[in-house]
């Protein structure tokens, strides 16, 4: 299985939804966006390596559909991400240490919080920058409310009277303390558990300017605690809408776009050919392909749907464009891939071991886990460029070799020798070739259980894991799940536009 793959692919918190959390999921997906466009970039292939395939003739679009089309991608990607990840969530946004914007920023506010000072310190104190700031606080504490919160909208509508305020100020009756005071006392009313230290640490600060200028930044966090808090609000409601949103969006980007389905059928073709191929045949996972007919194998779509999932978790990301109904999941997918590959060295070293050093240790249970925990730490940077796999293998086998033979002296065993040392080594070390006849079998097995799990359904429980992965079955099955759900989602979404392509493609072979 592995074998073909590699050869076809050359917080809780907040109260209500407002439009402070509309400019806080906007700033959100800018931020994902531009992170997304980086990845995509960096794993993008350069058009000189990359053919795309024949398509329609491209047609001339106004600017206007250009960004009509680009914010109907933004918002169908901010209504994936949403769905897709159980932990999304909008976070401050920290400009760089050093930069323009960063600086421009410090100078206005410091322009600003200085003029304040200056008015608050006259005599008579001026009060139109403090009365505007008590405008901005009061707006926004209103917007913290839920509908059933009447009586603390009273008080704050009563309390924060910009019309008595004016008139307390004109006349030299205006106590901007009793004021502060009371916003800080509603803050800590209205915020998150997670923010109550922050508001508490309000109560401390007995300086004016010092004092509103922390209370508007307690407040900026807790506009992001409420749009956190929106987000998971509208979860479950999304869900229900959002496979029927996310194909309309992308029939939408299809009409403007006709070649946008060209690198699926790429893919698609590909997996349907590699199941049809008598070569790869015996290395099909079970399922691959449905019975056959005469001499010519018949596929099921499915089976060809499964089948191409599965080879994005071999994909060549520098020098193969992404699939265009999976592009919003590219670096999850990137990522899971990177998983399975950190599994199938773990599982091959710890096969090894195990069944070449010492084959009665994997029995202790305990110092099972901790071998595997003793390289999963050595292994842990194995997505960095600049991680070397040989020279964390030569680590791996040092480590390995010292732990197995002190587990043996506790056990009253012999240590191991050492020609069996030297042994042991060597066949972690050779792990690092792909090559490798024991990577080899890690990999393919890893690749049947994905490839049953997905073809069962989802159903639970999950299927029965291959001899040799038993010391990484829990690592396995949560990636098996994440996988699964995001194959299953899809489906869901883009499963006319398969079917169609299928329909074709299974016709001709």
């Amino acid at each position: 299985m592995s074998e073909n793959l590699d050869k076809s692919n050359i917080n809780e918190a907040g109260k209500s939804k407002s439009d402070d959390s509309e400019e806080g999921l906007e700033d959100a997906v800018e931020s994902s966006d531009e992170a997304l466009q980086k990845k995509i970039k960096s794993g993008s292939p350069s058009p000189q390596r990359v053919q795309r395939p024949h398509s329609s003739p491209p047609r001339f679009v106004t600017v206007e559909e250009l960004l009509e089309t680009a914010k109907g991608v933004t918002n169908m990607a901010l209504a994936h991400e949403i769905v897709v990840n159980g932990d999304f969530q909008i976070k401050p946004i920290e400009l760089p240490e050093d930069s323009l914007q960063k600086r421009v920023k410090e100078i206005v506010h410091k322009a600003f919080w200085d003029c304040l000072s200056v008015q608050l310190s006259e005599d008579p104190p001026t009060y139109d920058h403090a009365i505007k700031l008590l405008g901005e606080i009061k707006e926004t504490l209103l917007s913290f409310l839920l509908p059933g919160h009447t009586r603390l909208r009273n008080q704050i509508i009563e309390v924060l009277d910009l019309g008595l305020i004016k008139q307390e100020a004109e006349n030299g009756a205006l106590d901007i303390s009793k004021l502060a005071e009371f916003i800080t006392g509603m803050m800590g009313t209205l915020c998150a558990p997670a923010r109550d230290e922050e508001v508490k640490k309000l109560k401390d600060i007995k300086e004016i300017v010092p004092l509103f200028r922390a209370i508007f930044s307690v407040l900026d966090l807790m506009k992001v605690d409420m749009a956190n808090f929106a987000v998971s609000s509208i979860r479950p409601h999304l869900m229900q809408q959002s496979v029927e949103y996310e194909r309309k969006k992308f029939q939408e980007l299809l009409e403007k776009q006709p070649n946008s389905l060209d690198f699926v059928t790429q893919w698609l073709e590909e997996a349907s050919g590699d199941l049809m191929n008598q070569k790869y045949k015996h290395a099909l996972p079970a399922g691959g392909g449905a019975a056959s007919c005469g001499d010519t194998p018949r596929l099921s779509p499915v089976a060809v749907q499964n089948y191409a999932y599965l080879k994005l978790l071999k994909w060549d990301h520098l020098r193969r464009p992404f699939p265009e109904t999976v592009l919003m999941d590219q670096s999850r997918f990137q990522e899971l891939q990177l998983q399975l590959e950190q599994l199938t060295i773990l599982g091959a070293v710890l096969l090894v071991t195990f069944s070449t050093a010492a084959p009665g240790i994997s029995s202790h249970a305990d110092f099972a886990e901790k071998l595997k925990m003793i390289v999963k730490i050595l292994l842990t940077d194995m997505h960095l460029p600049s991680f070397h796999l040989k020279e964390a293998l030569t680590a791996v086998g040092e480590k390995v070799c010292l732990e197995v033979s002190s587990c043996l002296s506790l056990c009253g065993s012999c240590p191991l020798t050492t020609d069996k040392e030297a042994v042991l080594k060597g066949q972690i070390q050779a792990v690092a070739s792909p090559d490798d006849p024991i990577r080899r079998i890690m990999e393919s097995r890893i690749l049947t259980f994905l490839e049953t799990y997905l073809a069962s359904g989802h159903q639970k429980p999950l299927p029965t894991v291959p001899g040799g992965l038993g010391p990484v079955q829990r690592e396995l099955e949560e990636v098996a799940i994440k996988f699964v759900r995001l194959v299953n989602y899809n489906k869901m979404v883009f499963c006319p536009y398969y079917d169609a392509i299928l329909s074709k493609i299974l016709i001709r072979s």
